[in-house]
Order: C-alpha cells, then structure tokens, then sequence
C-alpha cells in the first residue's frame, strides 16, 4: 500500500467531520488525486481551500505541493490506469462469460495494485509468529477456512476466531509476539473488526486482508494487503482475494519448503491408508 494513503487511512479515527470527507475523496479516488489541484480536490470534497491546506498539514507536510508530490511519487506505476469494470450494467444483461470476464479484471487489477513489500511483510510476520490468530465472519469465513487448511501445513499454531465467545478461549495463552489476520470486505462484519481492534490493542502484530483503504480494519493493521471483491450483484466474488490469499501462501511454503512437503507426504499416506480418496 502506497504510504501516503496508509497514513491517511490510519489517522481517519482522529479526523474532524470536514477531514474526514477529504480523506474519503482521497482514499476513493486514489488514482486521480496526483493531478488535482488544491482548488479541485477542495471542490470535489465539498469543503474549502483553507480546510484541504489543514488537511496536509495535519498528514505532516508542508503544504499542499509537497503533499501532491508524495502521491505521485506514490502512484506513477499506476497513472496510465484506466476503470476497467463497466459500472451500472444491468444483471439480465451479463452473460455468464461477463461473470468469469470481470473476475479476470478483479484479479488483474488486484495483481497490478499488489504491494510486494507488504506481502513480504506479512510473511516475515508470520514466519516469526509464536501463534497465529484468523478473524473472520460470514462469507469471509470461507477465504479463512481455505488460508488455515494450507498454514496447518506449514504451522502447529494456527486458530480460527469467529465470533467473540470465542475470544476468552481461543485467547487464554495470548502473547505480543502472536499474530492476528483480519479478512473482512465490504459489508464488513462488526464482530471482525471488534476482535481484530481487541487483539491490536493487547499487542498483538496485524495483518488485514481486506478490499480498499476505507475498509474498518485499517486503523488497527500494521500490514494490509486489499484484493478487488466488486460482483454484479449483493453477492461479493471472492476470487481476487482468493488469489491474493494464495499467493500469500505460496511465498510462506517458499520459506516452509522441506516442513510443507513432508507435511503433505504424510497426509497423502494417511489418505491412501484409509483409502480417503477415490
């Protein structure tokens, strides 16, 4: 995640009501923000000048230029971006080829906004983990079943948190070196956000798996890592962040070779002995 738009999303729970409509525009907006001026992002927010001048100041910059400087820097990988899901399509009108054709531009576009030095991050956290803590609720829940199948592979401290009953005994040997992933998209599960804030606060390191930088989780994270989750309907597809959690999982069985693989050895003979297969 490019840091000028992390800082922003993490400083939102101490924003006034008038920064916080900046920071919306901005954060909604990533990709046009490098060439706006201060007139324009004031008029597109709904506030003034004076107040959008504040607004950086209150990030740590200097001013307004120095501010649209770190954006750019930020986003010149990505300025020739254009929108590539037509929106407002109507439901009768998709095709099932129009489904798998905007999941292929979901994960396109989750491969091209992909920060590798977070997904390093992420890895060397968990790599030195002493326990490792998934949150998740509802349809999320299924990306954290699929993630905890493949790190019971690599890891003999993995566990799920659905619920908050769930905290006093899944949390009973709870420590600061632990480390807590948080899966949540839009339509985000309070529950999610509430254990996941909880378990930050007792120190331990985060990891959100989420949609964008408006996502609840973000405050509380010290890695994030968004995939795109746009359906054509109430119903989220979940392939980008699938992906995106696989890939997650293939740069951990890098680091886990020899354990993965032995691993997988022994369950594919216990499969075979009790003729599990077909």
């Amino acid at each position: 995640m490019a840091q000028v738009y992390k800082k922003i999303a993490e400083k939102m729970p101490n924003m006034s009501k008038a920064q916080e409509k900046i920071a919306k525009y901005i954060l909604s907006h990533p990709n046009s923000i490098p060439f706006l001026t201060v007139e324009k992002l004031a008029n597109l927010s709904g506030v003034s000048i004076a107040t959008v001048t504040r607004f950086v100041i209150f990030l740590g910059y200097k001013g307004y230029p120095d501010f649209l400087k770190d954006t750019q820097e930020s986003m010149q990988q990505q300025v020739n971006k254009v929108e590539r899901r037509k929106q407002n399509v109507c439901d009768k009108e998709k095709d099932i080829y129009g489904i798998f054709e905007d999941d292929l531009i979901n994960i396109k576009s989750t491969m091209e906004d992909l920060n590798l030095y977070e997904l390093d991050k992420a890895v060397n956290l968990l790599m030195n983990a002493k326990k490792i803590y998934i949150v998740a609720r509802g349809s999320s829940s299924a990306l954290a079943i699929f993630f905890k199948y493949y790190l019971d592979l690599m890891f003999n401290n993995i566990s799920l948190i659905e619920s908050i009953e769930q905290i006093p005994k899944q949390i009973s040997e709870f420590s600061g070196e632990d480390v807590v992933i948080g899966i949540s998209f839009e339509r985000y599960a309070r529950s999610t956000v509430e254990i996941y804030a909880h378990l930050k606060k007792r120190g331990a390191s985060t990891i959100a798996i989420t949609d964008n930088m408006l996502s609840p989780l973000i405050p509380y994270s010290d890695t994030t890592l968004t995939a795109i989750s746009k359906g054509t309907s109430l119903i989220k597809s979940f392939v980008a962040p699938l992906s995106l959690i696989n890939s997650l999982i293939m740069s951990l069985e890098e680091e886990k070779k020899d354990l993965f693989k032995n691993n997988v050895q022994l369950l594919e003979e216990a499969w075979k002995k009790f003729d599990l297969l077909i």
